[in-house]
């Protein structure tokens, strides 16, 4: 599955919001930027003020066709219970967003699977000079369940830059730990042009090999750099340089890397901003990987990398779109894939109190390792959420959904026969929000 099944913080929010046209600042176009697309309406960013404590609690009764996690699904129900809590202090210089959500589930019928989440996330944003600004983000996650999150919708994040390593797999019931994290430094040379410099980390670990047989958790490391020029105030062009490092190994054994990828891409991209709160992106150009299993003949080629990617807000409306095609490591498969990947998200505020949303994301994945032990031959993932919220006061908000995901890979019993799921939820949540002094 695609990495946009991560649970992030928003951190759009953390981004001056500038015309492409403003002389003073520029900013890093979708392709290199590294965040995801916002998703909030701009009617709800305008009313929406910085150095706030926010709070709440979120119940949620839920019902999975799946939630032994075995090849033959058993249905149940479950509800959770999700106290979260988010900063957010902004000033003359800085910007940053913490938030945290220790989430309990509860199944009454199964009480052996009952369990405790952690959703966190991290935005800082800090303006080092006029022309010089850092930024870092980290999201972590840890569930047994990736549907299991205070809002189901917001699990798939699209963005317009180069995806990290993706999760493939996706057990119904089985313990997972994710961690994403980038830092880029921005420098403005002049009025239209701009470098750039980041790193990436990301990692998927299954904690009990027991319950994920066949699975492979993975790290991944990246290191780029870029170069962006603006012209006619709407036309951002540029290039990129990516280095990036990948670790494949059994659950269980995290010192022993059982394939290692390493990628170089140089792409070239633009970025159209027809309107504010509207862009368009492309990009593409040459990715190399090599892949090497001991002991056998490590493996080498090119490739071309696609990609591209929409962004629009409106006063009611919200609606962000991506395609990849990168060659890259699948989370939970083992060896190197050429992956196929698109994510899409879209809200609605239908009337004055009624709301939509829906996500989806798809992932193609084909081995480019074949000979490489313990290496299947590929296969797809199809996920999506769709939700309708309703205010039942000023603090208090119903929200109900439905998600699924639905998985076809050849290779081991353990990976070929895995279920598709289908989830169904309604939910109940309280906010508050307070100024901090």
């Amino acid at each position: 599955m695609p990495t946009a099944m991560w649970s992030q913080v928003d951190t759009n929010a953390a981004e001056v919001d500038t015309s492409p046209g403003d002389e003073v600042a520029m900013q890093a176009p979708p392709p290199v930027s590294g965040i995801a697309y916002a998703t909030a309406f701009t009617s709800e960013t305008d009313k929406m003020e910085s150095n706030y404590l926010r709070g709440g609690l979120t119940i949620t009764g839920a019902y999975s066709s799946n939630v032994s996690g075995s090849t033959t699904p058993v249905g149940g129900a479950s509800y959770s219970l999700w106290p979260t809590l988010a900063l957010d202090k902004n000033t003359s210089r800085a910007h940053y967003l913490f938030s945290c959500s220790p989430g309990f589930t509860f199944y009454p019928h199964t009480s052996s699977l009952n369990q405790a989440n952690l959703n966190a996330a991290f935005a800082w944003q800090y303006r080092l000079s006029p022309n010089m600004t850092v930024s870092l983000n980290e999201a972590f996650q840890k569930t047994s369940n990736i549907f299991n999150q205070p809002d189901p919708l917001s699990g798939t994040v699209v963005s317009g830059s180069a995806p990290a390593p993706g999760q493939a797999i996706v057990p119904p019931a089985a313990d997972q730990v994710t961690n994403s994290a980038n830092a880029q430094l921005t420098y403005q040379l002049d009025a239209n042009s701009m470098i750039g410099a980041g790193g990436t980390f990301a990692s998927l670990r299954f904690p009990n090999p027991v319950e994920v047989p066949g699975l492979f958790s993975s790290n991944s490391a990246a290191g780029s750099a870029f170069y962006s020029r603006r012209l006619l105030d709407k036309y951002y062009i540029g290039a990129t340089y990516q280095y990036q490092d990948i670790d494949s190994y059994q659950a269980g054994t995290q010192n022993i890397a059982n394939t290692h990828i390493q990628t170089q891409t140089i792409f070239f991209f633009l970025s159209i901003y027809l309107k504010p709160a509207l862009s368009l992106s492309v990009s593409a150009g040459p990715q190399r990987f090599t892949a090497t299993q001991w002991p056998l003949p490590g493996t080498q080629s090119w490739s071309p990398l696609m990609m591209a990617s929409i962004g629009w807000r409106g006063g009611r409306t919200s609606l962000s779109a991506s395609y990849a095609r990168i060659v890259t490591a699948a989370g939970g498969l083992n060896g190197a894939y050429q992956s196929n990947s698109a994510s899409a998200s879209a809200r609605w505020q239908m009337t004055r109190t009624w709301s939509a949303g829906i996500s989806a994301s798809y992932a193609l994945y084909n081995t480019l390792t074949p000979s490489f032990a313990q290496t299947t031959p590929g296969g797809h993932t199809l996920s999506g959420t769709a939700s309708v919220g309703h205010p039942l006061g000023e603090h208090i908000r119903a929200q109900a959904g439905y998600s699924w995901v639905q998985q076809n890979y050849g290779g081991p019993a353990a990976i070929s026969n895995l279920p598709n799921t289908n989830f169904t939820f309604v939910s109940i949540s309280y906010q508050f929000a307070r100024p901090l002094q």
